[in-house]
C-alpha cells in the first residue's frame, strides 16, 4: 500500500465536479488515469448527481487538460461502460466496438457514460482512450444486497474480468511501450474465453465457491428480469490485450478469492441454512427496486422493460426444474457496421462515410472526410447533428437526440438497418 509521505508521490485531494480541484490534480501529469465515478445502482437513484459527476467530471478533465497548455502531451485513459450497448441476449450476444450504442430503460448510468465517451472522443486531444469495462469480479461480490442483483438476466451472459487485472491494465496504460496505435480508439475490456461465462452459470460457480450444497437455493428463477440489463461475449477482447496485455487472474483465481474471503461461521450457515438465504434474497426482490415490488405495485412500465410484459412474467417457471438454462453460441458472430471495418479509419474515404450513413437510415451532409473534426449528418428520423466520423463510425455512436431517447427505439429500428440488428426482444 503507498503512504502518503512515499517517495515521488503526492496526494491531491479534490471533487470531480470542482474545476479548480481538477486543473490542480491535471497539472503537469503525463497520464490522466480516469477512472472515478457514480456507478450503479446509486447512478440509476440519483440521476441529477450522476450527470454532474460523470459527464461534468469528464469535461472538467478534457478542459483542465487544454487549459494548462497539455492537449498533446498528457493521455487520457478514460474508463467507459458496457453498459453502454445495453441488452444484447441470444442471438445478439457477440459485440464488438463500432456496434450500435443502445441504453437500457431507466440506465442512467449508461447515459452518463456515453455522453462523457463523447466528450473525450471528441475532445481533441493527440491521446486518449475509452476503456468500455465489462463486469468486474472481485472477493467480497457475494456481499452485494440491492435488488439490482435481480435486473440480470439468468440466461444473459458476461465475458468478466477481475479487479486485479482492471488495475493492471490501468497501471500499463502508462507505460512507455504501449503502442501509438493504442490511442484515439475504443476497447471492450474483457477476460477473454475463459472468462466468457452465462449468468446462471456464473452462479453456480460462486454459489460452489462459497460451499453452498445447491447454488440456487437463495432464489427462484421468476425474480430475475429476463432483458433491458446489459452484457456480452466480446469478439474483440483479445485486441486490447494484445496491445497492452494485463491479463493474469482467472476464473479459478476468483473462486479461490471469494472462498478465502467468507468467513467460516458465514459458511456454515448458509450451507445448513439455506432457507435463510432465501429468505434475505426475497426480501431484497420485494424491497423498492425490487422485480416481486414491481410485481405487487403493478409496475406497468417497468415489467414491460425488463420481462417484456407482465404476461410473459406470469409464464416464467416458479421451480428450478422447469427452467431452461440456455447455452448461447460460442462461435463468434459480427454485426454489420455498414462499412469496411478491417482498415484503420484514416484510410476510411468520403464515399464509405455516406454509406455508413445510409446504413444507419440517414445520411452524411458534408463533402469532405476527416476522422477527427466534427461532421454533419441526419439521422434516420431527421434530426441534423455534427459528430466525428472516429466516434460515429468506430464508437457506434448515433444521432445524440434518439441514441438517449429509447423512446425513438421502434421507430429507428423500423428504418435503420444497423440499429435494428440488435433492437428484436431477446428473452
Amino acid at each position: 500500500m503507498l503512504h502518503a509521505n512515499a517517495p515521488g508521490l503526492e496526494w491531491v485531494w479534490g471533487d470531480l465536479t470542482r474545476y479548480e480541484d481538477i486543473v490542480q490534480g491535471v497539472r503537469g501529469a503525463d497520464h490522466v488515469l480516469h477512472i472515478g465515478g457514480l456507478v450503479s445502482p446509486l447512478a440509476d437513484q440519483n440521476p441529477d448527481l450522476t450527470m454532474k459527476v460523470n459527464v461534468g467530471g469528464a469535461r472538467n478533465i478534457v478542459n483542465a487538460i487544454k487549459a494548462t497548455g497539455q492537449s498533446d502531451s498528457t493521455a487520457l485513459v478514460y474508463i467507459g461502460s458496457v453498459a453502454q450497448t445495453g441488452h444484447r441476449n441470444a442471438p445478439v450476444h457477440w459485440g464488438r466496438t463500432g456496434d450500435p450504442i443502445k441504453i437500457s430503460l431507466y440506465d442512467q448510468y449508461a447515459v452518463s457514460k456515453t455522453m462523457a465517451e463523447a466528450i473525450v472522443a471528441q475532445s481533441g486531444l493527440r491521446r486518449w482512450v475509452s476503456l468500455r469495462q465489462t463486469g468486474i469480479l472481485y472477493p467480497t461480490i457475494w456481499k452485494t444486497e440491492d435488488p439490482i442483483v435481480f435486473h440480470t438476466p439468468l440466461n444473459g451472459v458476461f465475458e468478466w474480468v477481475t479487479v486485479a487485472d482492471s488495475a493492471r491494465l490501468a497501471a500499463n496504460t502508462c507505460e512507455d511501450t504501449v503502442p501509438s496505435a493504442f490511442w484515439k480508439n475504443f476497447y471492450n475490456v474483457g477476460g477473454g474465453e475463459t472468462m466468457r461465462l452465462v449468468n446462471h452459470e456464473f452462479m453456480r460457480i460462486t454459489g460452489k465457491a462459497l460451499g453452498f450444497t445447491d447454488p440456487f437455493a437463495s432464489l427462484l428463477p421468476h425474480w430475475a428480469a429476463t432483458r433491458n440489463f446489459h452484457g456480452q461475449w466480446y469478439v474483440d477482447s483479445d485486441q486490447l490485450e494484445a496491445l497492452v496485455p494485463f491479463r493474469k487472474e482467472t476464473i479459478d483465481d476468483f473462486a479461490r478469492g471469494v472462498a478465502a474471503s467468507m468467513p467460516a461461521v458465514v459458511k456454515y450457515l448458509a450451507r445448513m441454512f439455506q432457507s435463510l438465504g432465501r429468505k434475505r434474497m426475497e426480501r431484497l426482490a420485494r424491497g423498492p427496486g425490487g422485480t416481486l415490488d414491481w410485481v405487487a405495485r403493478d409496475d406497468e412500465q417497468r415489467l414491460n422493460a425488463f420481462f417484456g410484459s407482465r404476461e410473459l412474467w406470469n409464464a416464467l417457471p416458479r421451480d428450478w426444474d422447469e427452467f431452461n438454462r440456455t447455452e448461447p453460441s460460442r462461435t463468434m458472430t459480427l454485426l454489420d457496421h455498414g462499412h469496411d471495418t478491417s482498415h484503420a479509419i484514416e484510410h476510411c474515404s468520403t464515399a464509405e462515410l455516406k454509406t455508413a450513413a445510409a446504413f444507419r437510415g440517414g445520411h452524411f451532409l458534408g463533402d469532405t472526410f476527416d476522422p477527427d473534426k466534427d461532421a454533419p449528418f441526419r439521422c434516420a428520423l431527421g434530426h441534423d447533428f455534427h459528430m466525428t466520423p472516429r466516434l460515429y463510425l468506430k464508437g457506434g455512436h448515433w444521432c445524440p437526440t434518439c441514441m438517449f431517447d429509447q423512446n425513438s427505439y421502434q421507430a429507428n429500428a423500423e428504418i435503420n438497418p444497423f440499429f435494428a440488428q440488435v433492437w428484436p426482444d431477446q428473452d
